[in-house]
């Protein structure tokens, strides 16, 4: 974060500026600054836009927000609920990939490294981008949500025929910055384990997703990652 403006395409470049330029993000930058100085962040400086750089603004077809990047030594690699390769898989992304076998007979992935979705399409947008290394939640109400909150709004307003993921309540919150005239919004509860089997096991959000699609004349998402 030592630019002003992050460098990311020129789709979403130009759609933010307004937000790039104003004073929240301004202190947002600064608070990153000194973070940087006295902690280790993840994910790396590289990787912190990863979201916007794998999907330009035209091709995205699903959103699916997270709430801020894992905070173990190398597993945010800056798309929600996503980790490197050679990672072990958090639980979490555990009973998404047991629900997506179940949904659409998929097996189960080798590794966590969602970037095929994001090829496709799938925005993997956490509401906050930077973390603390092994504290969670310590770089919200910094600013971060502001600016996901902005970006929701205008996808909600530049694009048509979307569809929401929106896990958990954290995310469903996000609904009222969503037309939902306009873009479709499926909601579950989260898949951590405190939550998955009130509700999100047995979602088939993914076969859902692939049926608006379909519907839609756009090409279904393949959610298969290995190979």
């Amino acid at each position: 974060m030592s630019k002003k403006e992050p460098d990311i395409p020129e789709s979403w470049k130009n759609l933010l500026k307004q937000e790039f330029q104003s004073g929240y993000f301004q202190q947002l930058i600064n608070f990153l600054h000194s973070e940087k100085k006295r902690y280790q962040i993840y994910p790396s400086e590289n990787e912190i836009w990863a979201a916007f750089n794998t999907v330009s603004l035209d091709k995205v077809k699903v959103v699916i927000l997270g709430q801020d990047p894992y905070h173990g030594p190398g597993q945010a690699n800056g798309l929600s609920f996503s980790v490197r390769k050679g990672i072990a898989v958090p639980p979490s992304l555990k009973n998404i990939f047991k629900e997506l076998h179940n949904d659409l007979s998929i097996p189960v992935p080798s590794h966590g490294d969602l970037s095929k979705w994001a090829s496709q399409g799938v925005f993997l947008l956490n509401t906050v981008l930077t973390v603390r290394e092994r504290q969670p939640r310590s770089h919200q109400k910094q600013g971060w949500e502001n600016f996901t909150d902005k970006v929701i709004q205008l996808l909600s307003q530049h694009r048509h025929g979307l569809i929401f993921l929106l896990w958990g309540r954290y995310a469903q919150k996000k609904q009222e910055l969503i037309d939902t005239t306009d873009h479709f919004v499926l909601q579950a509860p989260h898949p951590s384990p405190y939550s998955a089997n009130k509700g999100f096991f047995g979602c088939r959000h993914f076969s859902q997703t692939n049926k608006i699609l379909h519907e839609m004349g756009r090409k279904p998402i393949d959610w298969q990652i290995d190979g």
